[in-house]
């Protein structure tokens, strides 16, 4: 019996994509040594806060690289307390399945899809982003067969609160050689969320690419609060001082390695009000002074911040403004930068 689906083409691989946009051996050592930084940020020897900040999705090439340009700037300002890893998300999920789906799909968010023009546009996007700003980035995996055409240019992943209970999206967490934050479910279950960790930190052999595989497991996948919806859709935030203790405990509980906890302080945490995404960080960062428990195993934040405040529709015409939800303005963003350094 015949698929009811239309093969377009084949597509290149990861290895010749690489090999037609690659990086230079300079930049190969950049993100090797922005890798072994942040996995010390997991494992508790270095003891600065990783900070997962930047748009909600990269729609513009331009802007991004410009955004990007500026944390880089601010990030020589408050390197002895801050690790800034800028969200370069270019595959965005949508909750009904239609919508601008991100650079991956769309390289041009008016245009039609394309997904070799895609995945040209996001190789090229990271590539930009290290050889400009010195930086390396952070993506979704939404699609796992995708994450290996960027495999040599991030430093950190996250699976989001609808995939992370999907088998294929653990298994691809626990061999991506990177720290993976696996957020709770859009339900708010903790143990669900506990449960994707351990499958990620174990070794697993599945399917991948038309290859059998085996991975080692990832000693670096840890959870993302991202808060979550009750049953009648109202938007409930799980950062808090008590969530974190318990979650603290679920950890002790299960005995899984370098126990860590990312807080996303926007989706549900904010109820997608961004600006609450100010007060939330402080919050966090509050809870952290109280508690050397919390200040242990809360080992960063996940920002969405851009170039301008607010979001605006596809063909809003407005550089650096958010296409899907709104982010913290660059003015707002580095004025919380330097509170939160402060305040650490």
């Amino acid at each position: 019996m015949s698929m009811e689906m239309e093969f377009i083409r084949v597509l290149p691989s990861p290895q010749s994509l690489m090999e037609d946009y690659p990086i230079k051996k300079k930049y190969k050592e950049i993100k090797m040594e922005r890798d072994e930084t942040i996995k010390n940020i997991f494992s508790g020897e270095d003891h600065r806060l990783a900070l997962i900040i930047g748009p909600c999705s990269s729609d513009n090439e331009d802007a991004v690289v410009d955004y990007v340009s500026r944390l880089a700037k601010l990030q020589e300002k408050i390197k002895d307390k801050i690790f800034i890893v800028p969200r370069l998300y270019t595959n965005k999920p949508r909750t009904i399945g239609v919508g601008y789906k991100g650079m991956l799909h769309q390289p041009s968010p008016e245009g039609e899809e394309d997904m070799l023009e895609g995945i040209i546009a996001i190789r090229k996007l990271n590539v930009r982003v290290i050889e400009e700003t010195g930086l390396t980035g952070a993506e979704e995996i939404l699609y796992p067969e995708v994450f290996r055409y960027l495999s040599d240019l991030l430093c950190y992943a996250a699976v989001g609160a609808r995939s992370s209970e999907d088998q294929l999206h653990r298994m691809i967490a626990s061999g991506v050689g990177i720290p993976v934050g696996l957020k709770n479910p859009t339900s708010g279950d903790l143990s669900v969320m506990l449960n994707s960790v351990a499958a990620a930190q174990h070794s697993q052999e599945f399917l991948f690419r038309g290859w059998e595989v085996r991975t080692k497991g990832n000693a670096f996948a840890h959870s993302i609060l991202r808060g979550y919806v009750d049953a009648a859709g109202n938007s409930l935030p799980n950062y808090h001082y008590e969530t974190l203790t318990k979650v603290i405990k679920m950890y002790e509980e299960r005995g899984l390695e370098n126990p860590a906890i990312v807080v996303d302080t926007n989706h549900a945490n904010s109820g997608k009000k961004y600006l609450e995404q100010i007060r939330i960080a402080k919050d966090i960062i509050n809870s952290r002074n109280l508690n050397p428990d919390i200040k242990n195993i809360v080992k960063g934040l996940m920002i969405e911040s851009y170039i301008e405040d607010g979001c605006q529709k596809v063909d809003g015409g407005v550089y650096g403004k958010s296409i899907t939800d709104p982010c913290l303005g660059w003015e707002k963003t580095e004025r919380l930068l330097l509170d939160l350094a402060d305040m650490l």
